[in-house]
């Protein structure tokens, strides 16, 4: 029996066998994560609808915060597209290995002077580490997203590729996967278009089929997350001097977390020619600032290298490389360094190289792996 058309978005190709096993899928009260779980319906699976309850900053006069993540509203919302497919809903605790694997990450990235990303951070030890064993203990096959990526089987090997729809595309907050997790992971919507999902939602009767996307960081009780630096790390805004590459003091920053590299406005200072921030030197408390030609850099390193096929890299070898997500695609040359870090040679330079930062590694459409951009040694 031939697979139908839509069992390829369930994230396996070719894996019909694999339908009627059970699936958690992770809801979110939107849009993406209720047509994942809709087109696993139709396809014959077993689905368990599922909602982390994260950890979130507490609200005015120390009243409980709420995860944008998890507000009331979008547990209702998960829970009535739950209902209406007649599916079981949960509802799981994660609060405390969120805060203490991505919120602590956060606040120590900015206190070593990194720009960090929580939301691949939340990815690798959240939903794929802390929801996926729990959803397997619970006795699932699979855990499934509504990721804009794609999962392909080549013989023993599992492959992650970019969503069908590129200005959707969310493999870069993904690269960390490894194969034991690809082997349980589905990705239904990788093979849709955002409007094909919410052309989906209308024609399933979805209530959220209209749900606009959250853009900010999920944890943070407004919207900048330097107030909450403030609050939960005011040492963090010790101020110090702001210095050109040749030492020269110009003006006096109010504390390194509030600056990232390629930052121009809101600098404080006058000059001839517009100035960038170069580098956050967390020794000596000061903020290197300098004209944008001082601002591009062809090389870099990056530490904790992951590869998704397992196998490390001897060699060097050419790819593509993102620095941040959405970020312009470049050529690259990778040369691998002992302790799992590498040396990243750009093709052309590249302005925005900030140490925190994930760079994502690609052969066309296919992920490679990755790793954390260092601080400049």
């Amino acid at each position: 029996m031939c697979c139908p058309a839509s069992s390829a978005a369930s994230g396996h190709s070719g894996d019909c066998h694999l339908r009627s096993k059970r699936v958690f899928v992770a809801l979110s009260g939107g849009v993406d994560s209720a047509v994942a779980a809709a087109l696993l319906v139709e396809q014959g699976y077993e689905v368990v609808a599922v909602m982390l309850k994260l950890w979130a900053e507490a609200g005015a006069g120390d009243t409980p915060g709420a995860n944008r993540c998890c507000l009331p509203e979008a547990a209702e919302r998960a829970r009535r597209v739950a209902d209406l497919l007649g599916i079981p809903f949960y509802f799981l605790n994660a609060e405390a290995p969120f805060e203490a694997r991505v919120v602590r990450y956060f606040i120590a990235e900015y206190a070593a002077g990194r720009t960090p990303n929580p939301c691949v951070h939340c990815n690798r030890l959240i939903r794929f580490d802390f929801l996926l064993r729990r959803a397997l203990a619970m006795g699932a096959e699979f855990l499934a997203t509504g990721h804009y990526a794609r999962i392909r089987r080549v013989g023993n090997q599992y492959q992650l590729l970019r969503g069908r729809d590129r200005r959707k595309d969310q493999s870069y907050f993904l690269h960390t996967l490894t194969q034991e997790q690809l082997a349980h992971l589905l990705l239904p919507v990788g093979e849709l278009t955002k409007e094909e999902v919410r052309a989906a939602a209308r024609r399933l009767g979805l209530p959220v089929a209209e749900q606009p996307e959250s853009q900010d960081l999920c944890f943070l009780a407004t919207p900048d997350y330097r107030d909450f630096l403030a609050r939960r790390a005011p040492h963090l805004f010790r101020p110090g001097p702001i210095r050109d590459s040749a030492g020269n003091v110009l003006g006096q920053h109010r504390g390194l977390a509030g600056y990232t590299i390629g930052q121009r406005k809101g600098l404080g200072i006058a000059a001839s020619r517009p100035l960038y921030v170069l580098a956050l030197d967390v020794k000596e408390n000061a903020l290197i600032v300098g004209p944008a030609n001082e601002l591009g850099r062809d090389t870099c390193l990056i530490e904790a290298v992951h590869y998704i096929d397992g196998e490390p890299r001897r060699t060097p070898f050419h790819a593509e490389a993102e620095i941040r997500y959405h970020g312009r695609v470049v050529q690259v040359t990778v040369t691998p360094l002992d302790g799992d870090r590498a040396q990243v040679h750009f093709a052309s330079p590249q302005r925005d190289i900030t140490p925190g930062q994930f760079l994502v590694l690609y052969d066309g459409e296919t992920v490679l792996g990755g790793g954390v951009i260092c601080n400049t040694p």
